[in-house]
């Protein structure tokens, strides 16, 4: 080639150079340098000539090659120029083969010029000449390629993909994302349920074990004829099973597969079973929207079928009415459905056991009694919520009792009796109940009877009626209600002395509230039993304190002094004292009353003024004022107004300013009618000292 060109005179210590350091890269890339605003055929003959006495220089080869491949970009693919760069970069290779930067440029070029086979036979003699470690700077152009071809030679770029994923197995997911695009879901799918079962998996994506199932349901679900190598009613079970907080979507995709794949009835049974055995509310709702509005869907099919078809049958007129029927009754039970969710979430809730047998009632009281036994045997008293547990056995009692099956109500009620409850209020209900039913039916002696057992201590030691180690039917003869039930009883249909017993037993049980105590008190007034009915009184204040028993003094001292008058003062006195030494003084002003109206009847007056004074010391603060008043108007009435000196010294004394100047005002007015000037000008001079705030 030396022969066609003549070598210009500039050139000619550059040439004079190589003559001396034909090996010498940098003196050839000075030279190229030189050129490079001569011709193409210039540069590349100068490139050739370094090549031929430096064959393994790659900085040579490579910006040889960069050149060429910049010349041949600016041409039409298919030219000679493209042959004949192709034709360097082969002859590079020979020397280069372990450089990854002449493999990648080379197979860059051949993708640009739309070489398929020529492109992938040079990716494959890449691999296998470089090592190992430099793999990863071609699997990116490869795949680069396979992605670009996967339309065109699907099978070939799958292959691609698969030797990758021996290469780097945990890219998986970038082979499972072109096979899906390339719809070859079958195998897609095989791949994502074998990375989803694999433990140590880690997704180059960022995507968790859900989300990687996701997408695999999806394409079980949107491919049901496709998909054969995987069982999607599994899998989607499967899911179901783990992901608790997606279970009203997963059964609608399961439903959905189904629906897609052409099996109706199947997607119906998928329907029944998912709102038959989903537990929260959320789930309940997506599923049964997602039935009722396959069944509507059916249904409205099948109407516009028959509305295009020209001769319609029975049998199509029977379908829509069938349809419709399904779709009516479905709605129907939507109530009843959701009842069963909350009685799934939560079996121990009172308030939906009894809302599912009022939801029965329309079928009948068979099935209303299913419901009680299903809720009785299911609900643990120790976690009952929303009610109590007792109110199940009563409701069913109160069933069979409607329907004049007494024996079997006595028998529900008799069974309850014996329940391990938690709280004995439960138990008693049991009993109350039980022997309220004997009397509507005119059963008081059996009542009572009932009522006489339940009272009677089932253990022979005693009991803390709040102790919860022991058992509720030892701590049932201390219920409150029961007894408070058995002593009406009695009172209205037994006699004095089983009345009278049941009371005493009442407060040796230390159950007796002070309204029980006051009872207890009439009941023997009203037969005339005065001295035992204020022994009921003593034993009722020496049980309880005070504030609590502030009645029970108030009717006691009443009741006495109505009874005995002046009769018994000292003991009547003795009573007063004893009730307001540990008085409060919120409770004290109508007893200290009481206690001077007492004195004033049938005692002493003197008494009864001493009495009124110790109550304007022992009353409330905000009482003191009023009761100044009384003390003062009563010495007034017994002694006569020049005797209430002391009383309004004292009050001017004791009571705030605001009362005291009103207490000066009427001293001073006293004095002043007494005809005593000079005192009432004292008191007033002294009023006018206070202060007027």
């Amino acid at each position: 080639m030396t022969d066609l060109f003549t070598i210009a005179e500039e050139n000619l210590p550059f040439e004079e150079n190589l003559l001396k350091n034909p090996y010498s890269v940098k003196a050839w890339l000075r030279y190229v340098q030189f050129q490079k605003s001569s011709s193409p055929q210039i540069l590349y003959l100068t490139y050739e000539r370094a090549l031929k006495q430096l064959p393994g220089s790659y900085k040579l080869w490579y910006n040889y090659l960069k050149l060429r491949r910049l010349h041949a970009r600016r041409m039409c693919p298919g030219t000679l120029i493209y042959e004949e760069t192709n034709s360097a970069h082969e002859r590079a290779l020979v020397t280069m083969h372990k450089m990854p930067r002449i493999w990648t440029d080379y197979l860059q070029f051949l993708m640009f010029q739309g070489y398929v086979t020529l492109a992938r036979r040079t990716f494959d003699r890449a691999l296998k000449a470089l090592p190992i470690t430099q793999h990863e700077r071609v699997w990116r152009l490869y795949l680069k390629f396979a992605d670009k071809n996967g339309a065109e030679i699907n099978e070939t770029c799958s292959r691609i993909y698969r030797r990758y994923i021996k290469y780097a197995p945990d890219d998986v997911e970038r082979y499972i994302n072109f096979l899906i695009r390339h719809e070859k879901v079958n195998e897609a799918s095989v791949l994502l349920a074998k990375v989803i079962n694999e433990e140590n998996f880690i997704s180059r994506e960022g995507k968790s074990k859900f989300q990687l199932w996701q997408v695999l349901c999806d394409l079980l679900v949107k491919n049901p004829t496709q998909i054969v190598s995987l069982d999607a009613d599994a899998i989607i079970r499967q899911g179901i099973s783990r992901y608790t907080d997606q279970v009203g979507i997963l059964w609608t995709s399961l439903a959905d597969f189904y629906i897609r794949a052409g099996n109706v009835s199947r997607a119906r049974d998928v329907y029944a079973e998912a709102i038959s055995t989903v537990i929260t509310v959320r789930d309940f709702s997506q599923t049964f929207d997602a039935y009722a509005e396959f069944e509507q869907s059916l249904t409205k099919a099948r109407m516009d079928a028959i509305a295009n078809m020209s001769n319609v049958t029975e049998t199509d007129e029977m379908e829509v009415e069938l349809g419709l029927a399904r779709l009516e009754s479905l709605m129907e039970q939507r109530p009843l459905l959701l009842n069963s969710v909350l009685l799934r979430q939560n079996p121990h809730n009172v308030s939906d056991w009894l809302q599912r047998v009022q939801l029965l009632e329309s079928q009948g009281p068979r099935k209303q009694i299913e419901a009680f036994m299903e809720g009785i045997s299911s609900l643990d008293p120790a976690k009952a919520t929303a009610g109590r547990p007792s109110t199940l056995w009563i409701e069913l009692a109160r069933l069979y009792e409607k329907h004049n099956q007494m024996d079997d109500a006595r028998m529900v009620l008799k069974k309850a009796t014996g329940v391990a409850f938690i709280h004995v209020e439960d138990l008693a209900s049991i009993w109350c109940e039980w022997a309220e039913m004997e009397i509507r039916h005119g059963e008081v002696e059996a009542a009572l009877t009932l009522l006489a057992k339940a009272v009677t201590p089932a253990a022979s030691h005693k009991v803390d009626y709040y102790d919860r180690t022991e058992p509720v039917q030892n701590r049932l003869h201390k219920s409150l209600r029961l007894w408070t039930l058995y002593t009406d009883l009695e009172e209205s249909f037994g006699t004095f002395q089983t009345t009278k017993a049941a009371y005493d037993r009442m407060i040796d049980y230390r159950i007796a509230t002070p309204q029980i105590i006051m009872n207890y008190g009439l009941f023997l007034e009203e037969h005339n039993y005065f001295e035992d009915a204020f022994k009921a009184y003593e034993k009722g204040v020496a049980i309880f304190r005070w504030p609590n028993v502030f009645d029970i003094w108030a009717t006691y001292l009443t009741n006495f002094m109505e009874r005995y008058g002046g009769s018994k003062l000292e003991r009547t006195r003795d009573l007063f004292e004893q009730c307001l030494e540990k008085c409060p003084s919120k409770y004290a002003k109508q007893l200290y009353l009481l206690y001077a109206k007492l004195e004033e009847e049938h005692g002493l007056a003197r008494r009864a003024i001493k009495i009124y004074e110790r109550a304007t010391e022992a009353v409330e603060p905000e009482e003191r004022f009023a009761m100044f008043n009384i003390y003062i108007q009563r010495i007034a009435d017994l002694h006569g107004v020049t005797h209430t000196r002391a009383a309004y010294e004292q009050a001017i004394e004791r009571l705030p300013e605001k009362h005291a100047r009103q207490m000066c005002i009427r001293f001073a007015d006293l004095e002043r009618k007494l005809g005593e000037v000079d005192r009432a000008r004292a008191v007033y001079a002294y009023a006018a000292q206070m202060s007027t705030n």
